[in-house]
């Protein structure tokens, strides 16, 4: 198989942690408009992550916070994201880079993106296709019914655990690298 010398999959990664950095500068600007709020999860054990040492010993390796109704002073530079929350009735202040971000919903549209880790290509290998190594974010709704909003989708991504219901291993949306390809019109109202 040939190899992906551009690395689509890291580029289309960048892409989508810069669709989180739009949406957290815009609340930090606007605040949050109409029901939308966030669920924030990243690796607690990433590079440039600041979290207290309490949280660190509750939270070792992930922690999912909600930026809803009780939390301040959010500033969004080029690489990171700054918060003020509450946990447990207690003030903190963490400070999150885009890439230690391992997941980002807003359940009010219910918009999901998650980022997972990539795998470095091996020369000329099978392995190293990026069909088989995966990619770096998957983009889907959380539900998948009429009323929910198109999404940016990456071609390779790797097949869910538990597929949509009616989806087929044998369908046209089906390329030789298997991967699933999502196309937008399965989600637009018909």
């Amino acid at each position: 198989m040939p190899v992906d010398h551009i690395r689509y999959d890291i580029l289309a990664r960048e892409a989508l942690r810069g669709v989180v950095r739009t949406v957290l500068d815009d609340a930090a600007k606007h605040g949050l408009p109409g029901e939308h709020h966030f669920y924030i999860t990243f690796d607690t054990r990433a590079q440039g992550v600041r979290v207290p040492p309490r949280l660190m010993a509750q939270f070792p390796e992930e922690m999912t916070i909600v930026l809803q109704h009780q939390f301040w002073d959010l500033v969004v530079k080029d690489d990171s994201f700054e918060v003020g929350i509450s946990f447990g009735g207690i003030p903190e202040r963490l400070s999150v880079p885009f890439a230690a971000i391992k997941g980002f919903v807003d359940p009010s549209v219910q918009f999901v993106l998650k980022f997972e880790e990539l795998a470095e290509p091996a020369a000329d290998t099978p392995e190293s296709s990026p069909a088989s190594a995966g990619t770096g974010a998957v983009a889907r709704p959380a539900a998948e019914h009429k009323s929910a909003r198109p999404t940016a989708t990456v071609a390779a991504a790797p097949k869910p655990a538990n597929p949509p219901a009616g989806s087929s291993d044998d369908g046209p949306d089906k390329p030789a690298g298997g991967g699933e390809v999502v196309r937008l019109d399965r989600f637009r109202k018909k």
